[in-house]
């Protein structure tokens, strides 16, 4: 292979946050847009659990969690600083990325989906997502990102998944108290950063070439 192959699903918050970090840096990628109920079988040899994002790097090697792919990258080249932080400020970074992704994402999951389920209350699944929401409240007083006035690998990590919460119910999300949220988020929604990883592409198909995406 020429460049790794990046297997991706333009809607999916772990693989926005992939290519958000790829796009952050001076490396290119071909970029395979998927289908999640039409998988091609490629992807799946590599990744049997058959989620996205799946980085195949030219040593066949495979990464196919989204933060290690946002680690690799930023690790290659960070040429925006992301990670350009004290190690104190880096470790509480880790740990509010844990937050997010573990009892946050839990309870936006089960926000999401919990009508499909009589066994989940929707309204207490919101209610601690919307506890999440107003640390990060919090933190963003008097800063325009979660870490200082700098966009970070933790803004970069939690946004995609604070967009998902936020347009479960649109109307609610942005009628609630968290003003400093509001505005990181529609920041970002507004940015060229966000809105070029949006790129809208054909499902890609065995016989397909891949679309370079990156520097």
């Amino acid at each position: 292979m020429n460049q790794p192959i990046l297997y991706s699903f333009r809607r999916c918050p772990y693989a926005m946050r992939a290519r958000l970090a790829i796009a952050a840096t001076d490396i290119s990628v071909e970029l395979r847009e998927v289908i999640l109920r039409d998988k091609p079988d490629e992807m799946l040899e590599v990744s049997p659990k058959g989620t996205v994002p799946v980085l195949v790097l030219e040593d066949k090697a495979v990464i196919d969690e989204s933060r290690d792919i946002m680690e690799w990258a930023l690790a290659k080249a960070d040429k925006l600083g992301w990670k350009s932080f004290s190690g104190e400020v880096l470790v509480d970074m880790d740990s509010l990325i844990d937050e997010s992704d573990g009892p946050f994402k839990a309870a936006l999951d089960a926000y999401k989906y919990g009508s499909r389920d009589d066994a989940i209350d929707t309204s207490i699944e919101c209610g601690l997502g919307a506890e999440f929401m107003m640390k990060l409240n919090g933190m963003l007083e008097g800063q325009a990102y979660l870490f200082g006035d700098k966009f970070s690998f933790a803004d970069g990590a939690i946004l995609p998944f604070v967009r998902q919460f936020a347009h479960v119910d649109r109307e609610w999300f942005w009628s609630q108290d968290w003003p400093n949220v509001i505005t990181w988020l529609e920041s970002f929604l507004d940015s060229a950063q966000f809105k070029s990883i949006m790129t809208k592409y054909p499902q890609w198909k065995t016989e397909d070439a891949g679309v370079k995406f990156g520097a």
